[in-house]
């Protein structure tokens, strides 16, 4: 069986059976997705990860789907109802939806009106109508009247025959799968009003009184109408032709029947569809929808993550955190370029919301704000983007101006960090710290190394998808697991200053060991080669086989422990460097990446006994030893002054951050207090289908603003040059 689910894979995929076989094995010996596809490139025939999920995917998928049928197949045979026919249809259904229609009728259920109708002995009547053309319906339906069964006339019986019918329609894989079809290709979603919202919060209005097409409704909007359905909003039908369903199933059902008995079984007809098969279809259809749905935003808020994650760090700075509130004053956090906490502070420069500006507390705060730059010698400020966020904008683009060094500020997305800042991993680091100082340690941090920082916090908290509440936690967090395990390991993490929940995300490591490598590092010290890796308790061979690739040393011993090389393939780049005349010391050098450059790959992959995949990794390596991938990404856009809603003008060319991707498009933030949207119709010009296929989150983006609502605070951008029209 397992060899069956490989080639259909293989088949699903484009891909060689060999390349699906390898993957699989290798899963099962507990390789990672990440180690498979970085350092088993000649087994997998260089896949990438996104296609190792594929495969790995589908096979769960198929193997639930074999599984299915195999238990359907044995309940089906202790009921000693399986025929040659059912059973050949049974393997060759290629979907759990096919199975389920064919074993519907085996199926254990609820007493129906049919199967009372069954027990007050009518079945035979049901068969007799469905096979019979004769005239004296009322006449033989009489030997089915049993006062004991509470059938007490002709038409209680010939009722109860129909009930049986229409159960037997439903239950017919046949027309289910046809009626299935038809909803589908002409079924139109309909939404009614059940309750108006406030006139301040109709959020739900487009979906009052909403029509569309089902095969054309989109993700979004399939997510809208079942958060609006499940807070009572409105109502959701599917709306389909049912005199074309109805005469479909009269085609199939009635044939050479006299004028009475066409009006039993239209009857019948009528109520197995509008009573059994329609509410059964809807709610498959229904979930259907949901599904997709949910998977296409589960994908959205993982490209989403992973690319908040991948943003670009920033490296050598001095960073204090401002965590802006109004009452209660701006907690402040300085870090030093490593991330280690320096100082904090609380300054109030601003009084309650909507209030006017107390020009004493300002200067007050403005002097002590100013003080604290310089003291520090800060050259970033990290400001949240929650309450007070704008207000404190102006407040630190004025201090700036007073200090006489350069300081830049930045907004930084802090969705999230009130989640870290009281959790158990936050106050284990800061155990003496109130809960919103912990928060602007943490926006610091986000701001140095977003990565390191974003791990710490559950993904959902992060605010960068589309419904994310309401979408199946379990798949959710697999995903999210994914996309963090393939951000960490693609980075590489430094293994002397990583944190444990860092750590965690490194192929073959689990929280339990990642703890183990902290404790060795404070006990014993930094580690100087990845091979002490192996000292760590339970930190076993293949742990280390999964993770030392992932792990680098600044600093040690061996300058190969800096580069994502795996210690397995030391030998051969020792053996490169030889033929290459490099010794440790040039690596990196220019003259060393010449030399590595001009390097026969085939010829030399062959005389070292390696793949040429595997060796050009390793020239990659050595050419730039250390590198982090995100260094060619565009870094974090910093700014040294602020921007008003009120300043803003139509074709007003500005710079901005995307801060989330959607469906319909882009949100980005242009130095205001609220983001505009750039609609997908204005990302570029032509087609775009997928907004991700041109912009993602972190993005620096030339925007041009096309229209300004102050009333409603919304902002509607393109990224359309006007100056090329």
């Amino acid at each position: 069986m397992n060899d069956l689910i490989l080639t259909k894979i293989a088949k699903q995929l484009n891909l060689k059976y060999t390349q699906v076989q390898a993957t699989a094995k290798m899963y099962d010996e507990g390789a990672t997705v990440p180690f498979m596809a970085r350092y088993r490139k000649e087994k997998t025939g260089n896949l990438d990860e996104v296609k190792i999920r594929e495969i790995l995917d589908n096979q769960q998928q198929l193997e639930k789907i074999e599984k299915r049928r195999i238990d359907v197949q044995t309940t089906i045979q202790k009921q000693e109802k399986m025929t040659p026919l059912l059973k050949k249809k049974i393997e060759a259904a290629v979907t759990l939806q096919e199975i389920e229609d064919l074993y519907l009728p085996f199926k254990k259920k609820r007493r129906t009106r049919a199967m009372i109708a069954k027990e007050a002995g009518i079945e035979p009547l049901a068969k007799w109508l469905m096979t019979a053309n004769a005239k004296d319906v009322r006449q033989y339906a009489e030997r089915f009247i049993n006062p004991v069964q509470d059938i007490l006339d002709v038409q209680q019986a010939i009722s109860g025959a129909c009930d049986i019918i229409a159960e037997e329609i439903s239950e017919n894989a046949l027309y289910r799968t046809r009626i299935r079809q038809i909803t589908k290709q002409l079924g139109k979603i309909v939404t009614k009003p059940k309750k108006i919202e406030e006139d301040d919060q109709q959020v739900f209005k487009n979906y009052y009184d909403f029509v569309v097409i089902y095969k054309k409704i989109a993700n979004h909007q399939i997510l809208a109408i079942n958060r609006a359905e499940r807070l009572g909003i409105i109502s959701i039908g599917i709306q389909v032709d049912e005199v074309q369903i109805l005469d479909y199933l009269a085609v199939r059902i009635i044939k050479n029947k006299t004028p009475e008995i066409i009006k039993i079984l239209q009857t019948a007809i009528a109520d197995g569809y509008k009573r059994l098969i329609k509410p059964a279809i809807e709610r498959e259809l229904r979930t259907e929808l949901t599904q997709r749905a949910s998977e296409h935003a589960i994908e959205v808020f993982g490209n989403n993550v992973y690319h908040l994650l991948m943003q670009a760090p920033l490296k050598g700075k001095c960073v204090l955190g401002f965590d802006p509130a109004y009452r209660t004053g701006c907690k402040l956090a300085v870090v030093d370029e490593t991330g280690r906490f320096e100082s904090k502070a609380i300054i109030y420069p601003h009084k309650q919301k909507n209030s006017q500006k107390d020009d004493a507390s300002w200067k007050k705060a403005l002097q002590q704000f100013v003080e604290i730059l310089e003291k520090n010698k800060v050259d970033v400020v990290a400001i949240g983007n929650g309450t007070a966020s704008r207000e404190s904008e102006s407040f630190v683009a004025e201090a700036v101006k007073q200090v006489e060094r350069t300081v830049v500020y930045a907004i930084v997305n802090e969705a999230g960090a009130s989640v870290y800042s009281a959790s158990k991993i936050a106050r284990d680091e800061f155990p003496d710290f109130h809960v919103e100082e912990r928060s602007a340690v943490s926006i610091a941090r986000r701001l140095q190394d977003p990565l390191a920082e974003l791990v710490k916090i559950d993904p959902q908290a992060i605010g960068v998808g589309q419904y994310q509440h309401d979408l199946p936690q379990r798949e959710l967090g697999n995903k999210l697991d994914a996309i963090i395990e393939t951000a960490v390991n693609q980075v590489g993490i430094d293994l002397n200053t990583a944190s444990p929940q860092l750590l965690q995300n490194v192929s073959g490591l689990s929280s339990a060991t990642a703890v183990n490598i902290v404790t060795y590092r404070n006990e014993v010290g930094m580690f100087t080669q990845r091979s002490e890796l192996k000292k760590v308790p339970r930190l076993g061979p293949k742990a280390y086989e999964q993770a030392a690739g992932f792990l680098r040393i600044v600093g040690g011993k061996n300058l190969l422990d800096n580069t994502d090389i795996h210690p397995e393939s030391y030998r051969v780049a020792k053996d490169l460097l030889a033929k290459c005349k490099i010794v440790t010391s040039e690596i990196g050098t220019n003259m060393a990446a010449t030399n590595l450059k001009g390097v026969d790959v085939q010829a030399i992959a062959n005389e070292l006994g390696v793949g040429t995949a595997t060796l050009s990794d390793i020239i990659a390596s050595l050419i730039k030893p250390g590198r982090d991938i995100r260094s060619d990404l565009p870094p974090i856009l910093l700014r040294s002054d602020v921007l008003k809603i009120s300043d803003l003008e139509t074709g007003m060319k500005l710079k901005g951050t995307v801060r989330n991707v959607i469906d319909f498009g882009a949100f980005v933030d242009i130095g205001v207090k609220q983001d505009g949207l750039v609609h997908l119709s204005q990302l570029r010009r032509g087609f775009v289908k997928n907004p991700n296929d041109v912009v993602a989150v972190g993005d620096i983006v030339d925007v041009w603003v096309l229209n300004v609502d102050e009333q409603r605070k919304r902002i509607q951008l393109t990224m359309i040059s006007p100056e090329k029209s």
